[in-house]
């Protein structure tokens, strides 16, 4: 099977093709891409410096030491981490140590028998999608010509200082006190509970808090590569564990983080999950009434419009972005971006690395709670009353063969209805699939997936009864595709 390379790298099945050989052949791709004239060296970076990380998955640590005999074969000095870590951290610590990239081990939010490597850009945050492309170029010309990789033994590589064993996280953490402000959080204590998911964001947020009185319950923070048997993806099915931790007492309100922890969630004191449109609408209004921070806001397609709402009331001026956080980091490497965030769950502000940071929200979250000294539910429902009511949903329908998106595109926008659910198609976009944006500002986006016979289908209404009309709209979209 050909090793794909996209824009956020590369996943596979472990031991199907996420092997030792197919990754030592994508090391050594990496390698020659980092080292070729067509790298980005527009930031004054150590060219000869890479940072890898990895998660909690299966063999995740020792694939990330083959990536690094790869990388010191090729005369790069690795700097590796010495426990699985949060991928924001890792892309933080790329940045921190002036490294030309890095190499994070991971398939993030993907089932467990998944693993993946993810690269990223001297900037902290993921790598160009052209920087993508020459690792792809780079695996298919070393392909054809049989060449295989560079390895050198991890122990001599090691005496030769070429591997470096580090903890991102000190220096993650210092680069954190200067965007929360934990003097707020220690005035007024929280009491929650941490769900980590099984993942690298494990005790991440309670070792950031300790000394400021927080009482923080951790779960799912042991090592099990597993997962349970869930997928460490933060949304309201697979959080059975958080709801019974949260009812059960010991805390006020949860929050949870992603396999890799670049994602968020959350939960409010009745156990109602609090997704992250909410998450990221919470932030930008206490950005700007509490700190009185100002700049652009940045938002996915698939992302609820409050924060439209919230920017033409506060006149910041808002973008709309393809699905993929990628997007949004764009923005935030060539304006001041004071928030930019996706429905599922990468949320980055000013002042932070281009990337979805799941514990940085977190925190702010808490800081949230502890200044406005209400509860989460509390919170949330004010946010509602002022901009919403905005009831989302998301489904994803199998379809009989696979739909290229260009022919969907066409499709959806031609047979565009008049009205759903009794109001009127305002307006038609075609930013990444065909959304339907309606009279009273609810929309329907339907998307075709990339990789499988697969329709998305997003829905934000004012009502449920709304929602429903959007959503069976989209499932008789999916029905008509033969």
């Amino acid at each position: 099977m050909p090793i794909h390379f996209g824009t956020d790298g590369w996943r596979a099945v472990i031991s199907d093709s996420f092997t030792f050989d197919n990754l030592r052949i994508v090391a050594q791709a990496i390698a020659d891409a980092v080292a070729s004239d067509h790298w980005d060296r527009s930031i004054h970076t150590d060219q000869k410096k890479i940072v890898i990380g990895y998660d909690t998955r299966f063999l995740s640590d020792r694939f990330a030491g083959e990536v690094a005999r790869v990388l010191a074969a090729n005369g790069f000095t690795v700097l590796l981490a010495q426990a699985d870590s949060p991928t924001p951290a890792i892309s933080y610590a790329v940045k921190n140590h002036q490294a030309i990239a890095g190499v994070m081990i991971t398939a993030s939010h993907n089932a467990p028998r998944y693993n993946g490597v993810k690269l990223k850009g001297a900037f902290g945050g993921s790598a160009l999608s052209e920087q993508c492309r020459r690792v792809e170029v780079y695996i298919n010309d070393n392909e054809e010509q049989a060449r295989g990789p560079n390895l050198m033994d991890f122990k001599k590589a090691r005496e030769l200082g070429l591997i470096q064993k580090f903890n991102p996280l000190p220096s993650y953490f210092d680069h954190l006190r200067t965007l929360i402000n934990t003097d707020v959080i220690a005035e007024n204590p929280q009491r929650f509970v941490v769900d980590a998911m099984y993942g690298s964001g494990r005790g991440v947020i309670k070792s950031f808090l300790q000394g400021t009185g927080c009482e923080i319950y951790e779960i799912r923070g042991e090592m099990n590569p597993g997962f349970g048997g869930i997928h460490p993806e933060p949304i309201a099915k697979n959080l059975g564990a958080l709801s019974s931790a949260v009812s059960s007492g010991v805390g006020n309100f949860g929050v949870v983080t992603d396999g890799d922890a670049d994602r968020i969630g959350a939960m409010d004191e009745r156990g109602n999950f609090v997704d992250p449109h909410k998450i990221m609408a919470l932030s930008l209004k206490y950005l700007v009434e509490k700190r009185g921070w100002t700049g652009s806001v940045v938002r996915t397609v698939s992302t609820t419009r409050m924060i439209d709402r919230l920017a033409k009331r506060y006149g910041l001026t808002l973008h709309e972005t393809p699905v993929g956080f990628n997007h949004i980091a764009d923005y935030m490497m060539k304006e001041d971006v004071l928030i930019g965030g996706e429905e599922s769950g990468g949320i980055s502000f000013k002042g932070h690395i281009p990337e979805g940071d799941g514990p940085i929200m977190g925190l702010l979250l808490v800081e949230m709670i502890a200044a406005s000294k209400k509860t989460l539910m509390e919170l949330v429902n004010e946010l509602l009353e002022d901009v919403g009511p905005a009831l989302y949903e998301r489904v994803d329908l199998r379809l009989s063969r696979p739909v290229a998106k260009a022919e969907m595109t066409e499709f959806l926008t031609q047979k565009a209805p008049a009205e759903i659910g009794g109001h009127q198609v305002a307006e038609i976009s075609q930013r990444d699939g065909v959304k339907y944006i309606m009279a009273d500002d609810s929309w329907l986006l339907i998307r075709p997936s990339g990789t499988e016979p697969v329709l998305r289908v997003y829905a934000e209404g004012r009502s449920q009864e709304m929602v429903k009309a959007l959503l069976g709209y989209g499932k008789t979209v999916a029905e008509s595709v033969v």
